[in-house]
């Protein structure tokens, strides 16, 4: 192989950008030949190939564009003639969650186990966090759910957009009941004492102490999808390095509201109520073809304690959704933060506050990892986040 390579695949146009980094350019001039399942490039004697992965067929007759950029590379825009199809996601909520199903809850962070073995009688979706707003539009008459609440019975699982919602009566932590720690630091039991709705208690992992949920009320929890993760009761515990997990679940819940409510705009908002990060899906039908050959992208993610390599040898295939963002820490932005919250059209997101800074530091260090020229669109930056 000659060296990295980033091919960005857009199945919905069957069109592609493929961009061969600096390092594959020993000297200049060379002779660039390209085939449908790889690119040879020939310079100072030496010759190199960028073997594609099974399945991505290009058309070499449809190259266009083709410019180098002085510490970047080669950029190259051509048509496919035929695009593989998804690769495998990191980790799928909805299929890990079915009903009559024995499944078991871990602490995505650190392994232990949150809630035993648990099979539900019902998973069912639940409405938009509007939804009650939105019946005084269609009602005639005054709201007849005006005072009602959506809470799970027993072997009950209630989703929504990025948390779920757990019957508590019939739980078996472990290794006894939880503790839950108010915001101020006190301790509170789970005993079925009432709570008042403005003073919902975090829920944290024994072990690591993550924070995992909140308790929505004295026999309902709710955990973060980004927190906790559900396998199988019949399998060992799987671990997912925790870039890839957050980066999974946060392009799932992106796909799964632009498909369903024809929103591409989204606030990131953590459970302190700040708005964190401004997102905009650019595409959601990506799949990225990456070699990272000798470059230093081998470290892009290591403060996760994961480094990002290709999960397939020497080339690596991702879904991902493209987007494009920008940061509201700091009041970074603030006026345009303003303007997305009170605009209907945006969709609001709500995760623990530090995830919403692990999200924020992925984000930044896929767009450093993209060449310069692609990092920026207009005024947001842009970046990929792998499923």
């Amino acid at each position: 192989m000659a060296g990295p390579f980033l091919l960005e695949i857009r199945r919905g146009t069957q069109s592609a950008l493929l961009l061969v980094r600096e390092a594959s350019l020993r000297s200049l001039p060379a002779d660039i030949s390209l085939a449908p399942a790889r690119l040879e490039l020939r310079s100072a004697g030496a010759c190199g190939a960028l073997e594609l992965p099974p399945g991505v067929s290009l058309a070499p007759g449809s190259c266009r564009g083709l410019r180098r950029l002085p510490g970047e590379g080669l950029h190259l825009r051509l048509r496919l003639r035929a695009a593989p199809g998804g690769a495998e996601l990191v980790y799928n909520l909805r299929e890990s969650l079915k009903p009559q199903k024995n499944c078991i809850f871990y602490c995505q962070s650190c392994g232990d186990v949150i809630v035993k073995e648990r099979k539900f009688l019902r998973v069912l979706p639940l409405p938009s966090e509007n939804w009650s707003a939105l019946v005084e539009e269609w009602c005639c008459h005054p709201n007849p759910f005006a005072k009602s609440t959506l809470h799970p019975q027993r072997d009950d699982c209630f989703l929504g957009d990025t948390f779920f919602l757990l019957n508590s009566g019939n739980e078996s932590h472990v290794p006894e009941p939880p503790i839950c720690f108010s915001e101020t630091g006190h301790h509170a039991s789970q005993n079925g004492s009432t709570l008042k709705s403005k003073e919902n208690t975090r829920v944290f992992c024994k072990r690591c102490k993550t924070m995992l949920g909140e308790t929505i009320s004295s026999d309902t929890i709710k955990y973060y999808v980004t927190e906790v993760i559900v396998q199988p009761s019949e399998g060992s515990f799987k671990t997912i390095p925790r870039s890839q997990f957050v980066q999974s679940m946060v392009a799932q819940c992106l796909m799964e509201l632009s498909s369903a409510k024809s929103t591409f705009r989204f606030t990131i908002k953590g459970d302190d109520g700040k708005i964190y990060i401004l997102i905009w899906l650019l595409n959601s039908d990506t799949l990225l073809v990456e070699s990272l050959g000798s470059s230093s992208s081998h470290n892009v993610f290591t403060l996760f304690g994961d480094i990002f390599m290709p999960n397939s040898g020497p080339v690596g295939t991702w879904n991902a959704v493209k987007v494009l963002y920008q940061p509201c820490i700091k009041s970074r932005n603030k006026d345009l933060a303003d303007a997305w919250e009170n605009d209907f059209g945006v969709h609001p997101l709500k995760f623990p506050s530090e995830t919403c800074l692990e999200l924020l530091l992925i984000l930044g260090l896929s767009t450093t990892s993209l060449p310069p020229s692609l990092q920026c669109m207009n005024s947001f930056q842009v970046a990929f986040l792998k499923m």
